[in-house]
């Protein structure tokens, strides 16, 4: 049994549903002050957010395109003790639209880390609950480090260029020879532009010299996971073509999941417990590469357990027999550093 320093995991990363007002509109009930906060509306085809505290409220990038950072004074508009606050665009409050934010707690505004050969502008890191953000200008070389702020190793890396540009994403599963890109379909392909074939270290984050991740002057925004005992995991599997599928042990029940095929191109699968019960061999899922509208995600679904979750379809996107995936997944253990039980199905 697990066991975690993180005795409530909504206090460091929760998924929050709400209904849009098209008006100013403040959602509570979080849980804390969010430091990085991704908006995807439900019910219509419309490109996710993230904003984040560094970076500050109104600007935001986009996990499904290219775009560079944009500035919206009616999207995000600010961070609360308990959530945040949005204004009267539709992506994020739009009138009688339903939308979802998932929220991770990192450290406030942050402060410029001097570890690797490129200072940091910022780095706001969580070490409890392993999540940090940084921001920072590349220099244009290889084997060029950033400091991430974290005690333990980051597990997977995902990096956005803020003018346009691919995303990239580098995961343990995969090792970091080779990278995908969280705006695409795309398999991961083998490069060393992204992270120069190294894997990061318990302080530092290594870049190559391309201009998705290190292009000299260029501007970028980073976000760094880190596997915790009872709270995350950076993993991956094969798959067995079965609905009797693959159990994936997490050491935790998850509450948010997010599955990428490697070895081909498939789309990047978010599951939450909020959205849907996931059980029964189906669910509602989104597509971080996507704009679609929640789908209802047949002979794809996946049970979420006290200790993991296993896979209940035999969909190419999540369970090919032969196929290969990684993935990322938040939850919360069921014992606690206090013994503090944790609800178990």
């Amino acid at each position: 049994m697990a066991y975690t320093t993180i005795n409530k995991s909504s206090l460091h990363m929760n998924t929050k549903l709400y209904a849009g007002t098209g008006s100013s509109n403040a959602i509570t009930g979080v849980g804390f002050q969010p430091d990085m906060t991704w908006i995807k509306k439900r019910d219509g085809g419309s490109s996710h957010s993230i904003t984040d505290a560094i970076r500050g409220v109104t600007k935001y990038v986009i996990p499904d395109v290219t775009n560079a950072e944009e500035t919206d004074t009616n999207g995000l508009t600010a961070f609360g003790t308990d959530g945040f606050t949005v204004g009267s665009t539709g992506a994020f409050n739009g009138n009688g639209t339903n939308l979802v934010s998932w929220n991770w707690k990192a450290n406030g505004a942050g402060s410029s880390n001097t570890a690797g050969s490129i200072n940091t502008t910022y780095t706001s890191a969580n070490t409890t609950s392993g999540f940090s953000i940084i921001t920072y200008t590349g220099n244009g070389t290889s084997g060029a480090t950033i400091g991430h702020g974290l005690s333990t190793a980051p597990q997977m890396v995902i990096i956005k260029k803020l003018g346009v540009e691919n995303w990239t994403v580098g995961h343990v599963g995969e090792g970091w020879t080779k990278n995908g890109k969280l705006n695409t379909n795309d398999s991961f392909g083998s490069s060393a532009l992204s992270f120069n074939n190294t894997a990061p270290t318990t302080s530092l984050i290594t870049l190559g010299s391309g201009n998705v991740a290190n292009a000299n002057t260029g501007t970028y925004v980073c976000y760094a996971f880190s596997n915790i005992q009872g709270f995350s995991k950076m993993g991956y599997y094969t798959g067995n073509g079965n609905a009797n599928g693959v159990f994936n042990y997490t050491g935790f029940k998850p509450s948010w999941i997010m599955i990428k095929r490697t070895d081909a191109n498939n789309q990047w699968i978010m599951l939450n417990n909020k959205m849907s019960l996931y059980n029964n061999n189906t669910g509602d899922e989104l597509y971080a590469d996507s704009s679609a509208t929640q789908n209802s995600f047949v002979d794809g679904g996946a049970d979420f357990l006290s200790n993991g979750f296993k896979l209940r379809g035999t969909n190419g996107s999540v369970n090919l027999n032969g196929g290969t995936y990684i993935y990322m997944a938040f939850g919360q253990s069921i014992v606690g550093s206090n013994n503090v039980p944790a609800t178990a199905r």
